[in-house]
């Protein structure tokens, strides 16, 4: 645009608008020599008189007998030119602490990608005049908003689709949403689909941070957060994912990148959250003791997880980050989530992060083995089963150093692991008893004749010493 512009000028030739304060020769069409002086006069004239000043001036008032020789002039400002030197008197005037020491630079320009030629263009060529530099460091072009089909808005064809009508049905946090995870490079499209489409992500989001709330309702992280190296070892997978996640987030954010985060949200909420991490803690944050390890491990992080997580939200889910935060954090906090930087995370664990990965691939084929057995009626839910994994010498280490929490991982009363040379699943409905409290299959159920419902590990979380629980 810069290259090939059409040609640029200072006027238009209108009666309405910024008036150019010209005396203008009737022979020659040269300016009055005394310009400069004119302009801060009318300056101060339209100050005091407003903007009609200069058109009610008669040029005899300024020019005496030079007036018959002059004609005052009628062109405007150009309206680029008007716009685009906003920087000189914003960024050095009204706000003028908000330049940076290394020059009056705005950090962003942002507007519609017409503006190539519009204000984007007469603000770069203005500065650079004046200043030798561009009048901003960052530079946002969007584009404009269609209907589903890419049309464009347009009350004939009835396709117009108004922020406030969407703001009184669905909320304005929709809206935002909506803004957040469409591509702003090209057209934005919405219609009530898309909008469908944005309250169920919207929902996931919501719920998600619901779960995570209430699972740290009764926890001070003051007094009962455990250190990160007594962290079982599923609890620092799932921090050093969080932080994994952040940093791409805020790299995203650094580019002005919106859409990216709300997707990759979405996709954590769904799958590393709601398929695995949090479905593989249930079990642990409901049925061992309230102020076990085990349990308090699993809050320590759900609680570094929510502090990230609504921090993530904040700057396109305002208002639930700010309603969530105050039932989050209490009086205890500051005022606002608005007030608070991005959670620190211990370093993520490169091994540990490919560790569970494979984990959670060996995890998704049971899954799937379960499914297509449960498709059977030969079992109902996956506690139900009982698996037999037969893994390679990798997948062998990698999956007994779980343990006994294998089972755990994968959500089955029993995990029984023999040597192949690849992967293999067998999955058979459990013989054994169900018990009634954390719902596994297990043969000691009703081992105590006091508590005939319920296994052993259940009658040692309610009324013994406790499970321990390494690794999940």
């Amino acid at each position: 645009m810069i290259a090939n512009r059409p040609d640029w000028c200072i006027s238009r030739q209108r009666s309405w608008g910024v008036p150019l304060p010209i005396f203008l020769h009737k022979d020659t069409g040269e300016a009055h020599p005394d310009t400069l002086a004119f302009i801060e006069r009318a300056a101060q004239l339209v100050e005091a008189g407003g903007i009609e000043a200069w058109s009610k001036l008669d040029p005899a008032d300024w020019l005496g007998a030079e007036a018959v020789n002059y004609s005052k002039g009628q062109d405007i400002l150009d309206v680029w030119f008007d716009s685009g030197s906003t920087f000189q008197h914003v960024l050095k005037g009204s706000h003028a602490g908000a330049a940076h020491e290394s020059g009056p630079e705005a950090d962003l320009y942002l507007e519609g990608h017409d503006q190539h030629r519009g204000w984007f263009h007469s603000s770069l060529l203005i500065s650079c005049a004046i200043n030798d530099r561009a009048p901003y460091r960052g530079l946002l072009t969007h584009g404009f908003v269609v209907d589903g089909q890419g049309r464009k808005m347009s009350k004939s064809v009835g396709n117009v689709v108004a922020p406030q009508s969407v703001s009184d049905k669905m909320g304005a946090e929709i809206l935002r949403l909506w803004t957040a995870a469409t591509d702003y490079s090209g057209d934005l499209g919405i219609d009530d689909k898309i909008l469908a489409r944005v309250v169920d992500a919207y929902r996931r989001i919501r719920n998600t941070l619901r779960f995570l709330l209430a699972n740290v309702s009764d926890f001070d992280a003051k007094t009962d957060a455990v250190p990160f190296d007594q962290l079982l070892e599923v609890d620092r997978y799932a921090l050093a994912r969080a932080s994994e996640l952040q940093a791409e987030i805020l790299a995203h954010f650094q580019r002005y990148e919106f859409h990216p985060v709300v997707a990759k949200l979405q996709v954590y909420c769904s799958e590393d959250l709601g398929a695995f991490y949090l479905d593989v803690l249930k079990d642990r944050l409901y049925t061992t003791a309230p102020k076990s390890l085990a349990r308090r491990s699993a809050q320590t992080a759900l609680w570094q997880i929510t502090n990230a997580m609504l921090r993530w939200m904040a700057p396109f889910l305002s208002f639930t980050a700010e309603e969530a935060w105050k039932v989050f954090a209490g009086a205890k906090a500051g005022d606002s989530i608005f007030t608070e930087t991005f959670w620190a995370f211990e370093t993520p664990d490169a091994a540990l992060l490919a560790k569970w990965s494979r984990v959670r691939d060996i995890r998704e084929a049971v899954n799937k083995a379960i499914e297509d057995v449960r498709s059977t009626g030969a079992v109902g839910a996956s506690l139900q089963a009982e698996v037999v994994l037969g893994v390679n010498a990798a997948d062998m280490a990698l999956l007994q150093s779980l343990g006994d929490d294998l089972r755990f991982v994968l959500i089955t009363s029993a995990a029984t692991l023999v040597a192949a040379d690849e992967l293999t699943i067998k999955v058979s409905a459990s013989a054994h008893q169900k018990c009634e409290r954390c719902w596994h299959y297990r043969e000691d159920v009703g081992a105590n004749p006091a508590h005939p419902t319920i296994c052993g590990r259940c009658d040692s979380n309610l009324h013994g010493s406790g499970e321990t629980r390494h690794v999940a």
